[in-house]
């Protein structure tokens, strides 16, 4: 396999299992659906079932405190991912783009330029964000 192939099926799996606990896991559970749809017909709605319950052991684990269910249903989904692009290679980029419209994260990052003289016993300080002082 690929490795950029493999790497694109762990993010992928990671994601979506971070995605099932949150208000984006329809869009999420949907999206995965409509690869399989894509790709093995008859098995995308058992696919969409499985994302549903795997969204309820995640919502029981984060109940009970279970800090290893979510690397364990993540390493499943990662396999399940992988499997699927090993078998049918052409969804590679609907699940890129999947992966694109699920990223929470603004994809055009403000840029900061910024530029300082200082002479003498002068002190200049600069930020691209917070900075915050405090006792020496």
């Amino acid at each position: 396999m690929d490795p950029e192939m493999a790497m694109l099926a762990g993010t992928a799996g990671t994601t979506l299992v971070t995605l099932l606990t949150t208000e984006a896991w329809q869009r999420a559970r949907d999206g995965v659906a409509s690869l399989w749809r894509r790709a093995e017909p008859g098995r995308a709605d058992a696919i969409s079932a499985e994302l549903d319950v795997t969204r309820g052991d995640l919502l029981a684990a984060q109940t009970s405190g279970d800090l290893e269910s979510r690397d364990e249903l993540s390493a499943e989904w990662q396999g399940r991912l992988r499997r699927l692009l090993v078998a049918h290679p052409e969804e590679t980029a609907a699940l890129r783009t999947l992966l694109d419209e699920l990223d929470p994260r603004p994809h055009a990052a403000p840029s900061v330029t910024q530029h300082a003289t200082a002479s003498g016993h002068a002190r200049v300080y600069q930020a691209g964000r917070d900075q915050n002082f405090g006792p020496r």
